[in-house]
């Protein structure tokens, strides 16, 4: 992204809960950008905003799993980290607040597509943080402080610093450690995809958007048409990938609700030139491709730190953290 923008400069800001999580020895992400700041978001230092001009906010308790772990706390990070930053942000004089927000917001909403404009249903705690997120940044978005909010679809695709606890990310892993893939669901709950990629070119396209011509303040459903699938065609597409594995299905779980097919005709009519590259058949190719690489073949990877949840738990349990996820 540097080599788009001479001249420019691009600071980090993170806990670092996850720093250890790389599964590519051979690089440290942090290493690609000019400084990395490490603390927490609820207690944002003013200085680090002076001279900036965007704001990408990623930083949140960023899965159901944690944030039903951790529900009071995913409100304080995710909501008011958020909109504390953001007035942070617009009294420095930032130009621009790029939002990660979900489409996990729809909930449970059965087969049509939801647009924009339709009636959310958040089910989770994070759900909810996101879009009590996104009313309280409307309220800050003017013609000196651009807001966008992209709804982002459910994330996959390899990285240095792998997640395992995506739906798409388990699979792969699932079916190269045990050559099985569970589904405990039946199967059906639809999940729109985006490749981690393809979020970055999203990302760029909204630090930079005509606001004269989309509004400043903006929410956008963040992904593909093509990429809505339900849980079972994701299991048979890994199995295209890697034949011989065996799918089982638990036709007696209870029902998921978090089930959404999501309209992403807005963003393809917007975000001309940064749209989603990455299919579904790529993105599957480079995990596989990442996974043998770095030699992977943990049947346990679930209780591994490839799982979020489990790295906070052991943080908890060394005393590196307290339970409201602040260093002792």
């Amino acid at each position: 992204m540097k080599s788009e923008y001479p001249g420019s400069k691009v600071f980090g800001f993170d806990a670092g809960y996850f720093a250890s999580c790389v599964l590519d020895k051979e690089l440290l992400p942090e290493s690609r950008i000019d400084c990395q700041y490490f603390g927490d978001v609820r207690n944002f230092p003013d200085e680090i905003l002076n001279n900036v001009n965007t704001v990408i906010h990623l930083a949140a308790i960023s899965n159901d799993p944690m944030g039903k772990e951790f529900e009071d706390v995913t409100g304080k990070i995710n909501f008011e980290g958020t909109i504390n930053l953001a007035k942070k942000a617009k009294e420095h004089g930032v130009k621009n607040f790029v939002f990660a927000s979900s489409c996990s917001v729809y909930g449970f909403a059965g087969d049509f597509p939801k647009t924009e404009n339709d009636s959310v249903n958040p089910l989770t705690a994070y759900a909810k943080s996101k879009i009590d997120s996104e009313n309280s940044l409307r309220l800050l978005a003017d013609d000196t402080f651009t807001i966008t909010c992209l709804r982002f679809a459910t994330a996959c695709g390899y990285s240095p610093r792998l997640r395992l606890d995506l739906v798409l990310n388990d699979f792969v892993a699932s079916a190269i450690s045990s050559g099985k893939i569970s589904i405990l669901s039946d199967g059906s709950p639809w999940r729109p995809l985006i490749d981690v990629s393809d979020m970055a070119r999203a990302i760029n396209w909204a630090a930079n958007r005509n606001a004269e011509h989309s509004g400043f303040f903006l929410i956008v459903n963040t992904g593909s048409n093509e990429g809505n699938y339900n849980v079972r065609q994701l299991a048979e597409a890994v199995v295209a990938m890697l034949p011989g594995t065996e799918i089982t299905i638990n036709p007696n779980a209870v029902l998921d609700r978090r089930s959404y097919k999501v309209d992403f005709t807005l963003f393809e009519t917007l975000a001309i030139g940064f749209l989603p590259q990455k299919s579904l058949r790529s993105s599957i190719t480079e995990i596989i491709d990442g996974l043998i690489i770095n030699k992977f073949s943990d049947t346990n990877f679930r209780n591994s730190k490839l799982i979020r949840l489990n790295i906070l738990k052991q943080l908890q349990s060394d005393k590196v953290i307290d339970d409201n996820l602040w260093y002792i």
